[in-house]
């Protein structure tokens, strides 16, 4: 309970003079002023798959549920959402893919964003074929065969090439260098979007249609079909350095979360709970399914899962 006090007489005048001598010394020998605080909006943005909204849409709830932050979403392609930390239209990315080209440019030498760390996923990318397809053509999984079994995958668009059939042009990608570095009879069509993508893989297992096509775990579809993996000739450290000499798979992912820097400095509890945000990809597919399969919202399915998962969440939360 707070209670008034009310200074009369001398020694309130005493007391005042006092206390206006001290304020002055204060702001004569202040060398800084106090950091700014934040406004109370913490601005995430939203890239081109269900997987990254599903994460976005946790990370989001709890901003605002937990600490009572206001969230603004932008849907942004990766290279523009990193070009939002030095505009000021992005504090967070989520789900971050190497990228190693924008960390030069935004963390080491604008200096305007860093890593809050990773995020607990383990990403992989690479070429899939339906199970059927690796069931009954034996060694369809090894790139030297390719080229072997390229007229299968003959479309209106590839021409006499097969089609190796790729998602949204700016996703990360070196499918047109690993072809023409490795010599194979395929052309990249773009599908334009993940949707599309899941789309094709449903469509060419349900009909037993041939299908190369670019795919990427975390995901959500991979528990409820099968796809196999193509054995590209095995990444080392640099083969991908130069992107029209790539001739390699691609690595292994261990995706980290971007923010700005002035997010990181002023961000208080936002930052802390960003910072500290790790799930695994279970966690992931099992709100993006309920996304694209169950017909939920990302809120929705946000709430569903952090309602049944306090456990996994509860230390994320900044005391």
């Amino acid at each position: 309970m707070r209670r008034n006090t009310t200074l009369t007489g001398a020694f309130a005048g005493k007391l005042t003079g006092a206390l206006a001598t001290l304020l002055l010394l204060t702001s004569c020998t202040a060398s800084e002023e106090p950091p700014e605080k934040t406004s109370g909006t913490v601005r995430i943005a939203i890239n081109p798959w269900v997987g990254y909204e599903a994460s976005a849409a946790v990370l989001g709830e709890l901003l605002e549920r937990e600490l009572g932050y206001t969230v603004e979403t932008t849907e942004l392609g990766e290279a523009d959402s990193w070009e939002g930390f030095e505009s000021g239209d992005v504090d967070v990315i989520v789900e971050n893919w190497g990228r190693e080209a924008e960390k030069k440019t935004y963390i080491d030498e604008k200096k305007v964003a860093i890593s809050a760390g990773r995020n607990g996923n383990k990403g992989v990318i690479g070429w899939y074929v339906p199970q059927w397809m690796a069931d009954k053509y034996p060694g369809i999984t090894d790139w030297r065969n390719l080229n072997k079994y390229a007229s299968l995958f003959r479309t209106a668009k590839s021409g006499e090439l097969g089609q190796f059939l790729a998602g949204d042009p700016t996703y990360v990608t070196n499918d047109e260098a690993i072809i023409r570095n490795l010599g194979l009879k395929y052309k990249v069509v773009y599908s334009g979007s993940e949707d599309a993508l899941i789309k094709a893989a449903r469509r060419a297992t349900e009909r037993r249609e041939p299908l190369l096509m670019y795919f990427y775990e975390p995901q959500w579809l991979f528990t409820q079909i099968k796809l196999v993996k193509v054995n590209l000739p095995p990444y080392a450290i640099g083969c991908d350095a130069d992107a029209k000499k790539v001739a390699c798979d691609y690595p292994p992912y261990l995706l980290d979360k971007i923010v700005s820097r002035k997010f990181a400095d002023i961000g208080g509890k936002a930052y802390e709970l960003v910072r500290n945000f790790t799930w695994t990809n279970d966690h992931q597919n099992a709100v993006a399914g309920d996304m694209a399969v169950n017909g939920l919202t990302a809120e929705d399915a946000a709430k569903k899962w952090i309602e049944a998962n306090e456990i996994v969440w509860k230390d994320w939360i900044p005391s």
